[in-house]
């Protein structure tokens, strides 16, 4: 009994209770809240400084697309998770940034590329071509000054030349021409420069990276590209260099001055002459539907992708029916309770699917030699059959190595679809008569087929895009004859497109590439969207 109580005195409001629950209240706020706002908001410091960094990359390099972009995930992001009625999005914005990042900008960029020149020779905007083209016709002027020059660096590693002109020390990087600090000198190179950091004489003569930069450095004189630039050869004194080649940004034209060439720049994206003589340095432009049209309308290559298109439904397909088939067979035969030793059987089966499948690839690739592989010594006595050589061989091969890798997966597949079977379907089917096979074809398989139908789609999409491989196990070969790219026998369609972006090597032709990748894209939909059309037929077995 309270002392209120006791003296029958009426007890005071409950906010005027000298007691410590409004403060305990408070401490279980900040304990359940507080802590978790510190967290979130540290994580958001890292989130903004990372977002603030690609935001200053993409403004330096000026990609106004991208810097666009970043922008708008950044204020989504801050919006989103300081603003209390956003709760489901805070949920749903790292999905979609993920969805954005690595699907629908993949995709979009993709379908940008194929619609440009891009590839070697072509890689860079025009501005970039007239530099390079200037560049390589590079040389010193005659009766230049030598400047006392030292070598400076600011921020993340950016390096420039600081030199003393008269007496001024001017200063300037790749990126940025020469500019006036306002800063004198009486002699020699300058010691001081605003804004930026001296490198140390004994740090450059022995970071041979560092000196290799100083070398390559070119630091425009002015904004103009025909005035030339600074460079260096020993890091401690420079000179003006200047290119035998004129840019007329007008007449969009280079100049030989010492042969009087003209280049002119196309609509291609190239300098070409009268003479049809060009610049090495293109850049990319839009071409349109030319890289698709060149798709169906080069002879050479249009006979080539045919062979390679055939080919990739022929193993997409049979890269699903004989793993499937084979592991279905190993499933029926050690489901029977009958078989000693179904446990040990089935993980021994399953080896090849736990073992990497590059690794596979390589040795499957050794043993198919022709000189020294053990499928010749062992089961053909020792005859010289060229597994890689032979188009023919050469798919069978793959094919072979392709069952051995996939066949343990299906066995899983289709021992779990058959356990998952009711049996009193079966035990009805063996009541009215019906025989084994009658069974597997009325009633087993076909219920297997609800559960692994989808599954035998996805794995008609991996075949169609099964890269690794191929490449790994001969790189596509051997090559077709007279293919304008390094194609061959075992390529399909996306080893193909591997090829002719030229990422192993030779030259690159990615908008021809990326033309070729939404075709495949087009294919793999069409192909997938009528074979899951086809499976909804499978539901109304049940």
């Amino acid at each position: 009994m309270s002392v209120h109580q006791q003296t029958g005195e009426a007890a005071p409001p409950e906010e005027e209770r000298p007691d410590k629950r409004p403060r305990d209240a408070h401490a279980r706020r900040w304990n359940g809240r507080g802590w978790g706002f510190i967290v979130k908001l540290v994580v958001m410091m890292i989130v903004n400084a990372a977002g603030l960094a690609a935001i200053i990359s993409a403004l330096r390099v000026e990609s106004w697309v991208i810097l666009a972009v970043l922008v708008v995930l950044l204020v989504a992001a801050d919006v989103v998770y300081f603003w209390k009625r956003a709760m489901p999005l805070k949920y749903l914005l790292p999905g979609l940034v993920f969805l954005f990042a690595f699907q629908i900008f993949i995709f979009g960029y993709t379908a940008y590329i194929a619609f440009t020149n891009y590839g070697t020779g072509h890689n860079v905007t025009q501005d970039q071509a007239v530099e390079a083209a200037l560049i390589q016709g590079e040389r010193r002027v005659e009766g230049s000054p030598t400047y006392p020059l030292a070598v400076v660096e600011r921020g993340l590693g950016e390096i420039g030349f600081a030199i003393n002109d008269g007496g001024e020390v001017l200063v300037g990087s790749e990126l940025e021409p020469l500019s006036d600090t306002g800063v004198t000198v009486a002699a020699g190179a300058p010691t001081e420069v605003p804004g930026w950091t001296l490198v140390d004489r004994s740090r450059l003569l022995s970071d041979q990276d560092l000196q290799q930069t100083v070398v390559d450095l070119r630091v425009p004189v002015s904004d103009d590209p025909n005035d030339g630039a600074i460079r260096s050869r020993d890091g401690s004194s420079g000179a003006v260099y200047q290119s035998t080649l004129v840019w007329d940004e007008q007449a969009q034209t280079i100049t030989d001055t010492t042969t009087g060439t003209v280049y002119e720049a196309t609509h291609e994206g190239s300098f070409v002459a009268a003479d049809g003589s060009s610049l090495p340095t293109g850049w990319y432009v839009n071409v349109g539907l030319d890289n698709f049209l060149e798709l169906f309308t080069d002879p050479r290559l249009l006979e080539a992708l045919s062979i390679v298109f055939v080919w990739t439904l022929v193993f997409a397909t049979l890269s699903v029916v004989l793993p499937f088939g084979l592991g279905l067979l190993f499933a029926l035969i050690y489901n029977d309770p009958r078989v000693r030793g179904r446990r040990v059987l089935r993980a021994i089966f399953i080896l090849p699917y736990a073992f990497p499948m590059f690794m596979s690839a390589l040795v499957y690739r050794g043993m198919f030699n022709a000189e020294f592989g053990i499928i010749n010594d062992l089961f053909f006595f020792g005859a010289d059959i060229n597994w890689l050589g032979d188009p023919w061989l050469a798919k069978i091969a793959l094919l072979w190595l392709n069952v051995w890798l996939s066949y343990p997966y299906w066995l899983l597949v289709c021992t779990g679809a058959l356990q998952s079977i009711p049996s009193d379907a079966i035990e009805a089917a063996e009541i009215d008569g019906a025989g084994k096979v009658r069974r597997f074809r009325s009633i087993i398989f076909p219920l297997l087929l609800v559960s692994t139908a989808p599954l035998a789609i996805s794995s008609f999409a991996v075949g169609f895009n099964n890269l690794p491989l191929v490449y790994l196990f001969n790189e596509g070969g051997p090559s077709i004859p007279g293919a304008p790219y390094a194609l061959g026998s075992t390529d399909i369609l996306i080893t193909a497109i591997y090829s002719i972006s030229g990422v192993s090597g030779g030259a690159a032709d990615f908008g021809l590439a990326s033309a070729l990748a939404i075709v495949v894209f087009v294919l793999v939909g069409i192909i997938a969207a009528i074979a899951f059309r086809q499976t909804r037929r499978l539901e109304e077995f049940q």
